[in-house]
């Protein structure tokens, strides 16, 4: 019989007596006790000196500036229109004028009997000229020869030939912004160079992106939110379309060589907050003066010294879990492993 055969008796004695003889590499023995090697840490950071660079990066659009209406000056008939919707029109321009009919006074004279006479002298008109409010294209002119006009009738528009980026900005983020600033970096995928936008405006509440009326008269570019945006102005030499998408970055400041944390670490994020100290091995709570802050870090105006510990994660809040060390929910890790 050949030994080679599964079902040979000598074969089926050997194999059931490994079975009986070993154990299997991946079971340990029922006589030997688990012992728990994992540990329990509050993760810690000392508190040093960096850089913050506040730059808030917020995503944007590029808009057509409002366009500018074109408003009757005076009570009359249109008399004669000088420029089509659609022409190229210069700032003053003359775009149609009004035939105004001139008061006429009465006039009395004596006749030849002596008897008063009253004269009416015949009507007079002048006309007054509707200029174009800016530079641009005319884009409607609603009126035509012979209709009635009142002063300050709306009866076309001009749509400029400038542009504008807007963004929208949350209150978090307004924290950030210690000063009032006035320009920010605009970068377009597939555009140009980034470019300095100036002229930037924040806008709260149900207003215009543009930060309100427009000196023209029209309502700012953009459209109307019921947000908080911030605006600036694309100057002139950048080409831009309408529509394209744009990361604005504003710049409110840079802190250098001042005592940093982790932002993880701090209850709180604008001027005031607590963290948590480490001292003699206790945990202390310590109220803090901040300053600038890059959405990472975070600048420690008063409140701690360098080399200070504090605990890297707010008691309480969600931890980020590091290699080896799973997050527990109550601001600890758990690092380590169960043999």
């Amino acid at each position: 019989m050949d030994p080679a055969d599964r079902s040979h008796p000598a074969r089926r004695r050997h194999r059931g007596g490994a079975r009986q003889a070993g154990v299997l590499p991946d079971r340990a023995p029922d006589d030997v006790p688990l012992v728990p090697t994992g540990t329990v840490a509050e993760p810690q950071v000392a508190v040093e000196r960096g850089t913050i660079a506040n730059d808030l990066a917020l995503n944007g659009t590029v808009n057509a500036d409002a366009p500018a209406a074109v408003k009757a000056t005076a009570t009359g008939a249109v008399d004669e229109l000088f420029a089509a919707v659609g022409s190229q029109v210069a700032a003053g321009q003359k775009l149609y004028d009004i035939k105004v009919p001139d008061e006429v006074e009465p006039v009395e004279q004596t006749g030849p009997d002596g008897v008063p006479v009253v004269q009416v002298p015949k009507q007079t008109y002048h006309y007054a000229p509707v200029t174009a409010p800016i530079a641009g294209v005319l884009t409607a002119l609603e009126v035509m020869p012979g209709q009635q006009v009142s002063v300050g009738q709306a009866s076309g528009e001009v749509a400029p030939p400038t542009f504008n980026v807007t963004a929208t900005i949350s209150p978090e983020q307004q924290y950030r912004l210690t000063d009032a600033p006035t320009e920010a970096t605009v970068t377009i995928a597939g555009g140009p160079a980034p470019f300095t936008c100036g002229g930037l405006v924040i806008s709260t509440g149900a207003a215009t992106a543009g930060g309100g009326a427009d000196p023209t008269g029209a309502a700012g570019g953009g459209g109307s939110t019921s947000g908080t945006t911030v605006r600036c102005t694309v100057p002139g030499d950048v080409r831009v379309f309408v529509g394209l998408a744009a990361q604005v970055t504003i710049s409110a400041g840079v802190a250098d060589g001042v005592l940093v944390i982790p932002t993880t670490a701090v209850s709180g994020g604008a001027e005031t907050g607590k963290v948590w100290l480490i001292r003699d091995g206790e945990q202390v709570e310590q109220a803090v003066r901040l300053g600038l802050t890059d959405g990472t870090s975070i600048e420690v105006v008063e409140g701690l010294a360098e080399g200070d510990l504090v605990l890297q994660f707010v008691p309480g809040a969600p931890a980020q879990a590091e290699q080896g060390c799973v997050a527990m929910g109550d601001g600890s890790l758990v690092c380590g492993a169960m043999r």
